[in-house]
């Protein structure tokens, strides 16, 4: 059984508190604004992954949005590690955490200058709600809500601000509850969802959108890595929804999901309907040899749970 919530430990400003008395003031912009970074990691059988990678690239982030960090690389990666120590104890049996990092701009003091708010915090993965996506697919909606364009905001940096995906996630939800949002930019090009890269598969090749137009994700650069050391193809590119409907497979990479298949898009089967399909198969038994934990069958275990 998972813990509560209000039972696990956060990191809040050099303290570790339970997680009802993480605060922080009415008046953060991270609150107020969305004016905030975040990155996530996850742990396989409690034991965090690519906690440095995940920190080098909140560091971007943090850079890109002109937010100092009152703590190093170093010093965050101590802390995680610390606060996964003090939760991990009260994980449930086939259970992991999301670990999240967060960074806002904060408050104004009187000097007129901003006072970052750091939190770290653990949150269960939601393992049940997304068991059937390993045994039937993922469904997948392209919505009419529009990824915000990349030379608006730059879609590289992990920002607070997600009202873009959840406005995009809301619209999919009407059409089918378990369904996730991929958007589309203003040219009808795919980008991503909330916290998801998308592939496709056509002829044994793979395809991606381009890493300027979206988030390149740890998890889609473990695909990447994995696809490229078995020798596929894989190629980044523009890819419209004719590409999606006409793919063989389809499949998401993210950190928690790590590589999950698809099984529709907007209702529709996506080839053969084979689920998982023979390379996305393929990387995921790849992944899953790589960490040395099975992933796909924690989800699957949860399907009776």
């Amino acid at each position: 059984m998972m813990p509560n919530i209000e039972d696990l430990y956060t990191f809040i400003n050099g303290e570790f508190v339970t997680h009802k008395d993480a605060v922080i003031p009415i008046n953060d912009s991270g609150f107020t604004q969305g004016d905030a970074v975040f990155d996530t990691a996850r742990t396989f059988s409690g034991k965090v992954y690519k906690l440095e990678e995940h920190v080098d690239r909140f560091f971007m982030s943090l850079n890109y949005m002109q937010i100092q960090s009152p703590y190093t690389k170093e010093e965050l990666v101590k802390f995680s590690q610390q606060l996964l120590d003090m939760n991990v104890p009260l994980l449930g049996k086939n259970e992991d955490y999301w670990i999240f990092l967060r960074i806002t701009r904060g408050t104004v003091n009187k000097e007129g200058e901003n006072v970052p708010n750091v939190i770290i915090h653990c949150t269960n993965i939601p393992f049940k709600q997304r068991a059937n996506f390993y045994d039937s697919g993922m469904p997948i909606i392209f919505p009419s809500v529009r990824r915000t364009a990349h030379d608006a905001l730059s879609p590289r940096a992990k920002v607070n601000q997600y009202i873009n995906f959840t406005m995009a996630d809301l619209e999919a939800h009407n059409i089918d509850k378990n369904a996730k949002a991929v958007l589309l930019d203003k040219n009808g090009n795919i980008t991503e969802g909330s916290g998801a890269n998308i592939f496709l598969v056509k002829n044994n090749e793979i395809f991606t959108p381009k890493e300027q137009f979206v988030l390149a994700g740890i998890g889609r650069s473990d695909a990447m890595g994995l696809a490229k050391g078995l020798g596929m193809t894989l190629t980044e590119k523009d890819l419209d929804t004719y590409d999606a409907f006409t793919a063989d497979e389809i499949f998401i990479t993210s950190t928690s999901f790590c590589i999950v298949p698809v099984g529709t898009v907007n209702g529709r089967q996506i080839g053969e309907g084979d689920v998982p399909g023979k390379i996305t198969k393929r990387l995921q038994d790849a992944f899953i040899d790589s960490i040395g934990f099975d992933y796909v069958n924690q989800y699957l275990q949860h399907l009776s749970a």
